[in-house]
């Protein structure tokens, strides 16, 4: 019943303001009303807001803004940790290269020696073989020569023979070839 009558209220109300034909947030006998209401209104939402939001928005900011710098930190921590890992990397390559280099002259010289001793070995075994053919060769030189004159006398002779038909005493024969050796 409660309800009825306050509808059959609100209803005169309407038709209070419809038969004056304004509207009714413009009919000035209710704009003091209106002014208080939206003073008080006004007033709490400002409370509200300076009491519950803006503090929550406020504590929302600074956290935001203490994960970024958190964040920044934690971003150039890494970033020095890089440049330390980058700087200690081209240490140890430059580090690599110079011991590369090192043992890579070490084997050169190395090489260099046992090409070296290998040369000299196989010079001097050149030189052994050289001295021997040398000795070789003397030997058959000097066998030669000395057959030379045997061979000569032994040509003169054939010759000799078969040109005049004669014959020629080995004396006379080993005389004229060593005329002619001189």
């Amino acid at each position: 019943m409660f309800i009825t009558e306050a509808m059959a209220a609100g209803t005169e109300a309407v038709g209070e303001h419809a038969e004056s034909g304004i509207f009714p947030p413009f009919d000035t006998s209710t704009f003091a009303s209106q002014l208080f209401w939206l003073a008080i209104t006004f007033g709490f939402f400002l409370w509200f807001m300076s009491k519950v939001i803006v503090p929550r928005i406020g504590n929302i900011l600074e956290t935001r803004q203490d994960r970024i710098a958190q964040d920044l930190d934690k971003a150039r921590e890494f970033r020095d940790d890089a440049d330390a890992s980058i700087a200690a990397y081209e240490q140890e390559l430059a580090e690599a290269k110079a011991k590369a280099n090192e043992i890579g002259q070490i084997a050169r010289e190395k090489a260099n020696a046992e090409a070296n001793a290998e040369r000299a070995k196989v010079e001097a075994e050149l030189g052994t073989k050289l001295s021997a053919a040398e000795a070789r060769i003397a030997d058959i030189r000097e066998k030669a020569m000395s057959e030379v004159g045997g061979i000569a006398e032994e040509a003169a002779s054939e010759i000799f023979t078969q040109l005049i038909g004669g014959t020629v005493t080995k004396a006379d024969l080993a005389k004229a070839v060593a005329a002619s050796g001189k």
